[in-house]
Formats: C-alpha cells, sequence, structure tokens
C-alpha cells in the first residue's frame, strides 16, 4: 500500500505561461518530484524542495514506473507533458504502466491535470478551423505502424473531418508529413487550406496558411501544429492579415 504518496499527470500548456491553468500550478507547488522529457521538465522552474528527473522521449513507459515507485514509497510525484497529458502524452503511458504493474500501484491516488493542447491553441490563433467535426492523429509511427497511420488518416479524410496532425515530421522522419499531405491531395480539393502553426504561443511562433496544392514545400519540425482543413473548412481574407479559418458546424444534406 502507498504511504500517502500520489502521481499527478499534469499539462504544462502550449508554452506560455499564462496559460498553465490554476490547478496545474497548485499540482507543481505540491510536488515533491518532476518527472518528464528533458524540455518539458526545464520549462518548470527550479525551487527548493522539488527533485527532478529528465529523461529522453523514447522511455514514457519506464518514466511512469518510476514516477508510480517514486509515489509508492510516499513522494508526490509531478509528471509533466506538453499541452495536454492525454493527448498523445504520458497520460496513457502511467495507465498503461498501471495495468500491467504491481497491483499496489492501482491503490495510489493518481490524478491528470488538464492543459491547452496544441491543437486548440494553433486553432485559436487563426479562427475555428476545427469548429465542425475533426480528428487529432499522430504521424510518428515510434508506436504503431505507419500502415496504420495511413489507414487512418485516410479514413478521416474521406469523411470530411478536420485533421489535426501531430509529430508531423523529424531527423529521423523527414518524408512522413509529405506522404500525409499527398494522401490528402487525392481526396481533397488543392484549394483546401492548410495551417502550419509553429511553436504557438512561445516567442518563436509562426503561422501559416497555405492551399494543399502549395503545402507539401512548407519548411516544418517536430514544434509544428499542420491542421488540414475539412472540405467545409473556410478562409475570410484579411487585407495585409493572415485570413480568418472556419469549419462551419453545419454541412448541408
Amino acid at each position: 500500500m502507498s504511504e500517502g504518496g500520489s502521481v499527478t499527470i499534469i499539462g504544462l500548456g502550449p508554452g506560455d505561461p499564462r496559460l498553465l491553468t490554476e490547478s496545474a500550478r497548485a499540482a507543481l507547488d505540491r510536488a515533491q518530484d518532476l518527472i518528464g522529457y528533458i524540455p518539458y521538465v526545464a520549462r518548470v522552474p527550479e525551487r527548493a524542495g522539488l527533485t527532478r528527473h529528465a529523461s529522453d522521449n523514447r522511455v514514457e513507459v519506464d518514466r511512469a514506473r518510476y514516477a508510480l515507485d517514486l509515489a509508492l514509497s510516499g513522494r508526490h510525484v509531478a509528471v509533466v507533458s506538453g499541452g495536454d497529458p492525454g493527448v498523445f502524452a504520458m497520460a496513457a503511458a502511467v495507465f498503461e504502466a498501471v495495468e500491467h504493474g504491481p497491483a499496489d500501484w492501482r491503490d495510489l491516488d493518481i490524478r491528470v491535470e488538464p492543459g491547452i493542447t496544441a491543437m486548440l491553441a494553433a486553432a485559436a490563433r487563426l479562427g475555428a478551423p476545427l469548429g465542425g467535426d475533426f480528428c487529432a492523429l499522430s504521424l510518428s509511427d515510434n508506436l504503431k505502424p505507419w500502415e496504420v497511420v495511413t489507414a487512418r488518416l485516410e479514413a478521416v479524410l474521406r469523411a470530411g473531418l478536420s485533421v489535426a496532425l501531430y509529430n508531423p515530421i523529424s531527423s529521423a522522419r523527414p518524408w512522413q508529413l509529405g506522404r500525409a499531405l499527398a494522401l490528402a491531395a487525392e481526396i481533397l480539393p488543392p484549394s483546401t487550406p492548410v495551417i502550419f502553426a509553429r511553436a504557438v504561443t512561445r516567442p518563436d511562433e509562426s503561422l501559416r496558411v497555405l492551399p494543399l496544392d502549395e503545402a507539401r514545400t512548407a519548411p516544418a519540425d517536430m514544434a509544428t501544429m499542420v491542421i488540414i482543413g475539412a472540405p467545409t473548412t473556410r478562409l475570410i481574407e484579411r487585407a495585409g492579415r493572415l485570413p480568418f479559418v472556419y469549419t462551419p458546424r453545419s454541412v448541408s444534406p
């Protein structure tokens, strides 16, 4: 049994500290141990009484097990993720570890503190591109085959949903975003808007809105959220400024 320890899985939001929820901030203040991917741990200010445990991005379940063991010893542990911890992040890893781990882990006080995830921060910058039905999909094939990624992407594109693409491209995966956009071009009109929102709410933020037939050559990296509009997504042009982008909630029969 736990000696009063706890695990709180915390969403740090998209980057601007003003977008961290008050509830998440209070949970960070209570924590004795801070666990997470190196850049996310670095976003939390150091303070007396807080021990930091930063690790690489491909050890999520090991990180979760370590957090649970610390909590079992009586420590109050904060596991941090960027954005929301339940969206392609650490909450699922913690509960996966609990399901397959020692029975004592199930008795721990485990809570999730939500955060503003990247797709919502990016969408808010330009209007309401996710205003109708939408899907969030990770292009990473680290945890699932690429064939599964493309099958899911094709299904939602043919269903007429807007699609928010997480983990679009990296040095180890430089080709996947291009293939995803090529697949979209086989299904959607060439004028379909595609949003490239990089480092939203951070000092190096950049935003671009391109038609699908120009999107394949646009620069992107792991800090970029890519949103492919639905067939119904609309642009409201503005002189000298980025357009508003929105997807109506209504769909004609």
